[in-house]
């Protein structure tokens, strides 16, 4: 009886989330991201009740984004005079800061109600993974990324890549000749 009194507290805590965004859609992130924010995952939920957990996003500067949206998606801006209309593409808007795109995409996923200022309260957006010590202490779990972020062959060990199994041998024919260097002239100098 005493464990199930513990578990019920558990529910109720906030917990410290951390997704890492690097090579991450920041729009599909977004929806998963306000899952935790919002409580969803919990058991307990309710659309007006405030339950929701921290989430910690880093490498938010190397978000990505499909197709030629960086150069075509816009988010507007009014300053609520007169003619203070303006859009911003995003890849502008990453350039003045990068946690702004990812910040706007979770910030327009959330349903707006009174609720959402609180809510965005619990998004801590970081463009590197250099994250304060304190909050480093409270993270418990990680989110699982949306897509999976292939190695690049830069990081592969030169080991690795000897070791990678062939599908077939090139004929000794078919294979161009490998280039000579240029041998470098070295002058005397008097």
């Amino acid at each position: 009886m005493a464990y199930n009194r513990v578990l019920q507290w558990s529910v109720m805590t906030r917990t410290w989330w951390l997704y890492d965004a690097e090579n991450q859609c920041a729009f599909r992130s977004a929806k998963k991201i306000v899952n935790y924010l919002q409580g969803k995952h919990k058991p307990i939920y309710h659309p007006l009740s405030d339950i929701g957990d921290h989430v910690v996003v880093i490498n938010t500067k190397l978000v990505a984004m499909r197709d030629d949206r960086w150069r075509k998606f816009t988010y507007p801006h009014h300053t609520g005079y007169a003619g203070g209309f303006s859009r911003a593409s995003a890849w502008r808007l990453h350039d003045m800061d990068p946690t702004k795109v990812m910040h706007k995409a979770v910030y327009q996923r959330i349903k707006g109600n009174l609720l959402r200022p609180n809510i965005m309260r619990r998004l801590h957006l970081f463009p590197d993974d250099n994250v304060p010590d304190e909050i480093m202490a409270n993270i418990s779990d990680q989110i699982q990324q949306i897509q999976i972020v292939p190695k690049r062959l830069e990081d592969y060990s030169q080991l690795e890549k000897e070791n990678f199994p062939q599908i077939f041998e090139w004929p000794e024919k078919e294979m161009m000749p490998k280039k000579k260097q240029p041998e470098v002239l070295q002058t005397e100098e008097t």
